[in-house]
């Protein structure tokens, strides 16, 4: 079950909220539709009733969630340091290993970073390497 803002328009969901509140739609109907618990229902016609043409099921994030600069370049040195060990022929490593980069800035600089953003920025800036075929151990 995807999300309903990504499924129905916002006039989708007003016509069947107007409908339901007309008495021409039972609350099941509209909950088989749109996929949500009564709950939810609920909720969406409290917000429906007190604005209608204001209505909205889009949903936008408040703020973008940014690191700081800082915390971005150490993620950088800390990968340049791992592309140097594994560019080194006499040291069998063949890939990189973000959770240690991870702990590192948590021990190293007391930042505390999620492993998908140290991923992100691995590949946004060429430290990424793609998986070889075949078996992964």
């Amino acid at each position: 079950m995807s999300q309903m803002h990504k499924r129905f328009t916002d006039n989708q969901v007003k016509g069947l909220l107007a409908r339901y509140l007309n008495k021409e739609i039972e609350r099941r109907y509209i909950q088989e539709i749109l996929e949500i618990k009564k709950r939810r229902l609920f909720a969406l016609l409290k917000r429906y009733r007190e604005d209608p043409s204001n209505f909205s099921i889009q949903y936008k994030r408040r703020e973008p969630i940014r690191i700081s600069r800082e915390i971005e370049n150490n993620i950088l040195k800390e990968l340049c340091v791992e592309k140097k060990i594994i560019e080194d022929r006499d040291v069998p490593l063949n890939s990189y290993n973000y959770s240690y980069i991870k702990d590192m800035l948590e021990s190293k600089y007391n930042q505390k970073v999620s492993l998908p953003t140290i991923i992100s920025r691995a590949k946004k800036n060429g430290f990424y390497l793609k998986r070889r075929n075949g078996n992964r151990f």
